[in-house]
Order: structure tokens, then C-alpha cells, then sequence
């Protein structure tokens, strides 16, 4: 009658920030004995030997071994400058042009290496390596910078969108930027699910 217990998840914080917390808050204002712990990482952890009950990663990284639940929709990437950036440089057209940008690199907490901007378009997959003068571990951080005009950023379309509304980020290269599969909660196929956790599971289950 009263479900009681602590559930820990690792998640990266677009994730928490965009899913997990506002999921949860219904749920935890329902049941009190209810604590979930939120561990932000962008790396990627083996929730087993690091005793977590589950974690959460996009679609495409997700392990064979997992049992996994869709719990957002799909996701897409955005390449975003300012607008004073822009009226020093031309907007890109295809992505090939973004080697002759200013561009802010993001380095990858897993494994220390850049990122290559991932573009598709008609079935078409483009990976492009782009150089500047920032690097950061942060999309916010990146998002910050492309704002006051050091370069171009690419970044999770619902990031940057109240940005680009406010008219302080500008949109380019949008047609080759194509939806690709979102979040999913993972956790161990032999894991036996508690009740505590099948209601943290069925809270943060995506709806269509």
C-alpha cells in the first residue's frame, strides 16, 4: 500500500534535466517513501559494477544484453551561431563548409576524443571534422559560446530552441540534421524488478 525504496540511475543531464526530473516529480509526490537518486555522467557507466540499478543512454549505444524502455521521443542535433557571427561569416550549406568555420568542438567524456558532427540526408550519412578555437566537455558551456559569438556549435535541438526563439541563436544546415532514436532506460536482463522500481519504470515510460 505504501511502496518504499531508493532507486539510483545514472543519466547524462540533458537527459535528467529534459526527462527524468519532470517524470519523477508526480511520482515521488505520490509516494513519499519513494527516493530516487539522479548521478549525472556523461560518461558510460557499467551500472552493474558501479551498483546502480539502471542507466540511461540513447538508443544506438545501448548493450545487447540489456533490457531496455524507450522513455523519450526521438532526438535531433542542431548547428547553431549568432547572429553577429553570422555577419562576419556565410551561413553554411552543406556540411563539407563547416571546415572553413569557427567551430566549438566538444570533447567526449568516455573516451577524451572529439566529436565528429554526424550529418545524414536522403540515406546519405556525413561525418564531418570540425576545428576552432574552443573545445569544451559542457553542451552548455558550448551553447554559451556559440551565444557570444565564438563559433558555431551542434547541439540537442531542444537545448538550443529557446535560443533560436529569443533570436539569439541562428539555425543552419536544418535539412541535414534527421531524427535519430532518443533515450532509453537499460538495466540487467537478470535484475529482479522490485515494485519500487517497476513504478520508477512505469513513470518514465515514454508516451506516444
Amino acid at each position: 500500500e505504501k511502496p518504499a525504496g531508493n532507486v539510483r540511475i545514472t543519466t547524462s543531464r540533458h537527459a535528467a534535466q529534459s526527462l527524468l526530473a519532470p517524470a519523477l516529480a508526480p511520482l515521488l509526490a505520490k509516494y513519499p517513501d519513494i527516493h530516487v537518486e539522479l548521478s549525472t555522467d556523461g560518461t558510460l557507466v557499467d551500472i552493474v559494477a558501479d551498483r546502480f540499478d539502471a542507466g540511461v543512454r540513447l538508443g544506438e549505444q545501448l548493450a545487447k544484453d540489456m533490457i531496455a524502455v524507450r522513455i523519450g521521443p526521438d532526438l535531433r542535433q542542431a548547428v547553431v551561431g549568432s547572429p553577429g557571427y553570422f555577419k562576419r561569416h556565410p551561413k553554411p550549406t552543406n556540411p563539407h563548409e563547416l571546415t572553413q568555420h569557427r567551430c566549438i568542438n566538444l570533447r567526449m567524456p568516455t573516451h577524451g576524443s572529439i566529436y565528429t558532427w554526424e550529418f545524414s540526408q536522403g540515406g546519405r550519412d556525413l561525418n564531418v571534422r570540425v576545428e576552432g578555437p574552443l573545445v569544451v566537455n559542457d553542451s552548455i558551456v558550448a551553447m554559451d559560446a556559440a551565444i557570444a559569438g565564438v563559433g558555431l556549435a551542434f547541439l540537442m535541438e531542444d537545448l538550443v530552441e529557446p535560443a533560436i526563439a529569443r533570436g539569439r541563436l541562428v539555425r543552419v544546415l536544418e535539412d541535414w540534421c534527421q531524427p535519430f532514436s532518443g533515450y532509453h532506460l537499460y538495466y540487467p536482463s537478470r535484475r529482479q524488478s522490485s515494485h519500487v522500481f517497476s513504478l520508477v519504470v512505469d513513470a518514465l515510460r515514454h508516451k506516444d
